[in-house]
């Protein structure tokens, strides 16, 4: 296998690490799908790396033999009042492929979207698919909020990655699934966020793709 699995995790020195379990299991998960071998002790490797009184960055690689690397380094949380800029991407995902619904180092899309507009044009960048369906940004999920107060987040079924965070918010009926276009998003509170940042509120700059 030419790619690595992947799980980026926040660690916290009041409660540990964030959302572990989920992490784990998803990598697991993965693991299973594409072939690779399990983790071993994943969780007790992790906890041999992390200490001190600053919250850090966690990012745990994979590789098919099931080597693990952990590397860390400080993290800096998002300010609370902050709103991202969001911008759509120009290149498309493929619904039907089926490894961007796992974490890898496989990213040639995202790197893609993202450098097609410069740092200070966009904070991130959403990608849609073939039939114009909004996917997810390309280190978040993306969460629109719905007339009852929930939030609506794009399906699987339009290709992507099943964030942790948004996983979470399925599970504790805070966000429902459902297909999104880009006339979706328009007049509604955007946010978008991951596992290590939680939820961020962004703005769509511009709506054309």
């Amino acid at each position: 296998m030419d790619f690595s699995l992947i799980e980026t995790m926040r660690w916290q020195p009041d409660e540990g690490f964030v959302r572990l379990d989920q992490h784990l299991r998803r990598l697991c998960r993965s693991a299973d799908a594409l072939g690779f071998r399990q983790p071993q002790d994943a969780a007790g490797k992790l906890n041999a790396e992390v200490g001190g009184d600053t919250p850090l960055r966690v990012r745990l690689t994979m590789s098919f033999r099931g080597k693990i690397e952990i590397t860390t380094s400080p993290f800096e949380p998002v300010a609370e009042e902050t709103v991202w800029k969001l911008r759509i991407a120009p290149n498309r995902l493929k619904s039907d492929d089926a490894l961007y619904r796992h974490k890898t180092s496989r990213r040639e899309p995202y790197e893609e979207a993202r450098a097609a507009f410069k740092k200070e044009e966009a904070d991130e960048v959403l990608l849609l698919n073939e039939r114009g369906e909004v996917c997810e940004g390309t280190i978040t999920n993306l969460f629109a909020e719905a007339e009852d107060g929930h939030l609506v987040t794009p399906a699987l079924s339009s290709g992507l990655l099943p964030g942790v965070l948004r996983a979470e918010l399925i599970r504790e009926r805070k966000a429902r699934s459902e297909v999104l276009k880009l006339e979706d998003l328009k007049f509604r509170k955007l946010f978008v966020g991951n596992s290590l940042r939680g939820l961020i509120r962004a703005e769509l700059v511009e709506s054309d793709a």
